[in-house]
This record gives structure tokens, C-alpha cells and sequence, in this order.
């Protein structure tokens, strides 16, 4: 009995633990544009938004942040200006799963920052 009731408990802990997130690797501008166009991408004390027409307005910690991107050879590739300090250009790999994004600097090879889509 009581190894009866090791394997519910098992099983139900396993039943009510999500699944990890799998992000997708969003290869064009047409799907990019699907999932960030309407929606703020959030992290803690920032908030940006990406229009469709290749603007990104937002702000970061108390600064404000703009810039310019396009899609290029399957990257996300943008300039930024944040607090008045040139961020640079920098092409990034994109990937999204239910309600987040993933930005991954360097083509995939970089840095990684995860937001939230509200």
C-alpha cells in the first residue's frame, strides 16, 4: 500500500509540473512581425515596442530607448540607442514560445535576453 501511494504521489507530482518552454527559431520578418506586432516586449524595467514598419521605441531602467531594424538572411538586425548611447548594430537570432521571445545577439552566438509578450 504504501508503495502504491509513493507512485500517486509521483505521478501527480509529474502531472502538475509544466513542461519546460520550447522556443521555435522564427526564420522570417512576415512571422517576427506576426508575433511582436500589437504587443510590449517586457523584462523587468523595460518595456519596448517593435513596430512593423522597422521602428523600436521603449524604455529601459529610467532611460528611453529607440531604434531602426530590418530582417536580414534570417536575423533579427537592429540599431539602438538607449539613455543617448549608441548601442551599435548587431543581427540576432529570434525565437519564440507561448507569450515569450527570445533575443540571442551575434547571429545565436551571443548573449540571450528573454521577454515576455503583453
Amino acid at each position: 500500500m504504501k508503495q502504491m501511494i509513493s507512485v500517486i504521489a509521483a505521478l501527480t507530482f509529474f502531472a502538475a509540473t509544466p513542461a519546460a518552454a520550447e522556443f521555435s527559431k522564427v526564420n522570417s520578418a512576415e512571422e517576427f512581425k506576426t508575433i511582436v506586432v500589437g504587443k510590449t516586449l517586457t523584462r523587468p524595467l523595460v518595456r519596448i515596442k517593435v513596430s512593423p514598419n522597422g521602428s523600436i521605441s521603449g524604455r529601459g531602467a529610467t532611460w528611453d530607448l529607440s531604434g531602426n531594424w530590418t530582417w536580414k538572411n534570417g536575423y533579427f538586425c537592429r540599431s539602438l540607442e538607449w539613455g543617448g548611447d549608441d548601442l551599435g548594430y548587431n543581427c540576432q537570432e529570434v525565437k519564440a514560445s507561448a507569450g515569450k521571445i527570445r533575443f540571442t545577439s551575434d547571429q545565436g552566438s551571443g548573449d540571450s535576453a528573454d521577454f515576455s509578450l503583453r
